[in-house]
């Protein structure tokens, strides 16, 4: 990943150095489960728990013998005395390479799921903040009724409270170990070796196995992370809608000095919604490969073994970045209450069309009818530039139904508002 779109936290854990201090807590935890086993005692294991990695060292001896795992062994066991005989005892590569990526992926998802805790708390301070501010909900694009600006955030908010179910899901099938062995048939090992090192390790073990963990998890996995990507997308379409110089309802924040275009001084562009829309797409972009690796061949090829090397850091350094940026864009934001006033203006009062369709039809009228009568009023509303409210109290007919009092109030924002406590209620209870 490029280090524009990779906080340390996650560049520090998918590090070259973590990743062999992760494949050494799985030769650990398998020494460990041995030595609970009975093969050596617990003297040996603590000048085990002494051993350390160089990655240097590693990659230096890799040049040699063209595989890792190998030259990972080979590497630990120069700092060892006779207890070396013991590491990767019993195990095959991938016992190793797959446990330590659940031994990581553990810790990162520590970190997006705080990610995710900070961005839903700034969605309901939203929610809350704005509840009852009126603006004009669209459909299509177009002016349709007006609804909440909270609300907004209230649905994002829900949306997030399934991907958050999803993502804890996703985590823990994707938080197991496997030492199994060459075929998954523990040949070279025991049962029991695998359950002492999970317990070791606090992470659940495979219940079977060919040479790998099944890839339908990781997939699974990705597939999460590309759904939350989605749904930050979808918000971020939103707010570009609304940053758009016609509609200018929101703003993402500008600071003092930032610059917005190189030609054009008064530019302030949403950059960041932009930039979340992009990255989402590679996410979406991870799923292809994530999904081919199911099929593998027989108990074990490594076909998978060089898109995961590309694909688990950069699709978790993504969401983490993309959350945390957008947390501080969101809690940031720059909001023109005004103007939404305005634009609910715009309209010219049609956006309480149903609501005097409804008012018609309560005094014993055909809905067809009258759907079809306020729909030619509102063509006059849109040619004349006349408001609904003094077009229908112009009309012969329907002002033998309203007066302007009880016409006024089909056009309170009241309307909009007058169940949100349910709602809300439903989301944030």
């Amino acid at each position: 990943m490029i280090e524009r779109y990779q906080r340390k936290v996650m560049k520090d854990l998918w590090s070259e150095s973590n990743k062999f201090d992760s494949f050494l807590q799985v030769e650990l935890a398998n020494c460990y489960a041995w030595m609970k086993d009975g093969l050596f005692n617990k003297e040996t294991f603590n000048k085990l728990e002494k051993a350390s990695v160089d990655p240097k060292r590693v990659l230096e001896i890799e040049r040699e013998t063209k595989h890792d795992i190998v030259a990972f062994v080979k590497a630990v066991s120069e700092n060892l005395g006779e207890e070396k005989k013991w590491l990767h005892y019993g195990l095959t590569s991938t016992d190793v390479v797959d446990s330590a990526y659940s031994l990581r992926l553990k810790k990162v998802n520590e970190v997006i799921l705080k990610d995710i805790d900070d961005f839903m708390s700034v969605l309901k301070e939203k929610a809350y903040l704005y509840q009852k501010t009126p603006m004009m909900g669209r459909t299509h694009g177009m002016h349709a009724e007006v609804t909440s600006f909270g609300m907004k955030f209230a649905l994002w908010y829900e949306d997030f409270k399934r991907l958050r179910h999803k993502f804890i899901l996703a985590a823990d099938e994707i938080a197991v170990i496997k030492l199994s062995g060459a075929v998954g048939t523990y040949s070279t090992s025991k049962p029991e070796i695998q359950t002492f090192a999970a317990q070791y390790l606090d992470l659940k073990e495979s219940n079977i196995a060919t040479q790998t963990l099944q890839r339908d998890r990781h997939a699974y996995y990705l597939s999460v992370l590309a759904l939350i990507g989605a749904e930050l997308e979808k918000i971020a379409t939103e707010i570009r809608h609304l940053s758009r110089t016609e509609v200018r309802e929101v703003s993402e924040p500008f600071s003092k000095n930032q610059k917005g275009s190189s030609a054009m001084p008064h530019k302030k562009n949403p950059i960041v919604s932009e930039n979340i829309c992009g990255l989402a797409r590679i996410l979406r972009g991870y799923l292809h490969p994530s999904y081919d690796n199911i099929a593998l061949w027989h108990e074990r090829d490594i076909s998978h073994s060089s898109t995961e090397r590309i694909i688990l850091p950069d699709a978790t350094s993504l969401i983490d970045f993309m959350l945390t940026r957008y947390t501080g864009t969101i809690k940031n934001l720059v909001v023109f209450e005004n103007k939404m006033i305005d634009n609910i203006n715009l309209s010219k009062g049609l956006f309480a069309t149903q609501k005097v369709m409804n008012a018609i039809v309560d005094k014993g009228h055909d809905r067809l009818s009258v759907h079809d009568y306020l729909q030619k009023l509102s063509r006059i509303v849109e040619e004349e530039g006349k408001h609904l409210k003094v077009v229908i109290l112009e009309d012969e007919w329907l002002k033998t139904i309203f007066d302007e009092k009880s016409l006024e109030k089909l056009f309170s924002f009241e309307y909009a508002f007058k169940h949100l406590d349910y709602i809300y209620q439903k989301v944030f209870n």
